[in-house]
């Protein structure tokens, strides 16, 4: 299993920026998260197949409808343990 940890700026908290990715993900077959940071980032932890997060990184570039992304540093990441079963939004 490949995990990515993704931090993604802009205005990205307060559009359904997490629960989106949250369909995203789980539509994708991945498990992870997505958590608000304090700095008005979001940070996506993301597990699964190669293809799958290649396309979650591509829509992460864009996000949601309302939301505007300014930049996106996706970086390869070890997988938790445990690893987690499912995709939420902490």
């Amino acid at each position: 299993m490949s995990c990515m940890r993704c931090r993604v700026t802009g205005r990205v908290q307060g559009v359904f920026f997490r629960q989106s990715t949250r369909e995203r993900a789980r539509a994708l077959g991945l498990v992870g998260h997505a958590l608000n940071r304090s700095d008005g980032s979001v940070e996506v932890l993301a597990c699964g197949p190669d293809a799958a997060l290649a396309e979650l990184r591509e829509w992460l570039g864009e996000g949601p409808r309302m939301a505007v992304v300014s930049d996106l540093d996706c970086q390869p990441a070890e997988a938790p343990e445990p690893v987690p079963a499912d995709f939420t939004t902490g």
